[in-house]
């Protein structure tokens, strides 16, 4: 009897346990900006690219990208109104500086995620050049990690 009453138990347990609404598994979360690289008006793929960013309290290094045609970027998820990019294509050369504008958005998810924020009015200007040589614009919100918000030149 008590082992039966056990056994109910534990499965009352696992079956209460869980549920589509405890882990936020579907992408649902904050999306990353997308940047794609232009030489002379095409899109171009870069042999290595290596990304800083500075999230206020701390730059951290996203690390090299090798034969990449674009990066996903995170932007900041405090209150800033923006985001500071340092952009490099060699060890030993200079990092642009670009600066992403946006105002933020917080849109309740589930009980399991929570809020995430959507970025609207995304804009990119460039603050110190080389290997950068300019920032163009693309879609100009993100609320998915599928569209190209900014393009950089090279």
């Amino acid at each position: 009897m008590k082992r039966l009453l056990s056994f109910l138990i534990v499965l009352l347990l696992t079956i209460s346990c869980g549920g589509d609404d405890d882990i936020c598994e579907s992408g649902e979360g904050t999306p990353r900006m997308k940047i794609t690289f232009k030489k002379a008006d095409k899109i171009t793929t870069l042999d290595s690219v290596k990304v800083y960013v500075d999230y206020g309290v701390r730059t951290v290094d996203l690390g090299w990208s090798r034969n990449t045609d674009s990066i996903l970027i995170p932007l900041r998820v405090d209150e800033s109104p923006f985001t500071d990019l340092f952009i490099k294509t060699t060890k030993k050369g200079d990092s642009s500086k670009i600066r992403v504008s946006y105002t933020a958005r917080s849109i309740y998810v589930s009980p399991g995620c929570g809020a995430k924020l959507n970025y609207e009015n995304v804009s990119g200007q460039l603050l110190k050049a080389t290997p950068v040589v300019k920032v163009e614009s693309g879609q100009n919100f993100i609320q998915n990690e599928e569209k190209t918000n900014l393009y950089l030149v090279f």
